[in-house]
């Protein structure tokens, strides 16, 4: 009788049996299945973004090494032209990575020392300025391009040297130039001149 006292005593001390903790404990179990599966895939998706960002950087970086490279051979080219000798070439600086890399330009017209551009003359500045333009533009050449007085620093000599290489790649790449400049020499070189006043 003692025993079966203390037993009752215990139950009531747990309090009023809960009829509906099956169904809470299935809803719970329910709702936590669900909030795994969702667990799940969003795992899955981390990691396929991770696979797609590392897939992209990938190809980022194979493409500007490459465009890089077609970029470097068109400048020494044109710098080579513009200047009738010398060499000029990109580096990049800082960084083994290519996406997270400085770019220098080193230059040496004919007669000077190989540095960077900062060193040059002013009109040095703009032929070397010039030829990275046209090399970049040389990669993906469009239909029409745009010039506005980029031959305004040139002295005589220059600007017949930048409008022999502007007739070269017109020729080499179909492209209609519009230049807008105040230079005759330049005027005198082209196909249309039209006057804006």
């Amino acid at each position: 009788k003692e025993k079966l006292e203390k037993l009752n005593f215990q139950r009531e001390q747990m309090g009023p049996v809960n009829l509906r903790a099956k169904l809470e404990e299935e809803e719970i179990s329910k709702s936590i299945n669900e909030l795994e599966l969702e667990k799940n895939d969003l795992f899955q998706a981390i990691e396929k973004l991770r696979v797609a960002i590392n897939k992209i950087n990938h190809e980022g970086k194979n493409r500007l090494v490459e465009a890089f490279e077609k970029v470097n051979k068109n400048f020494s080219d044109l710098f080579t032209k513009l200047f009738e000798g010398g060499e000029a070439k990109l580096e990049l600086i800082r960084s083994d990575d290519p996406l997270q890399t400085g770019l220098e330009i080193f230059a040496r017209p004919p007669g000077k020392k190989l540095s960077t551009i900062s060193l040059l003359s002013g009109g040095e500045k703009t032929l070397t300025a010039i030829a990275l333009i046209f090399s970049i533009f040389l990669t993906n050449p469009s239909p029409i391009c745009i010039l506005d007085e980029v031959d305004a620093a040139l002295d005589d000599l220059n600007v017949e040297k930048f409008c022999k290489i502007l007739a070269e790649l017109k020729n080499a790449t179909k492209t209609k130039f519009l230049i807008i400049t105040h230079h005759k020499f330049t005027m005198a070189s082209i196909d249309r001149v039209y006057g804006v006043t």
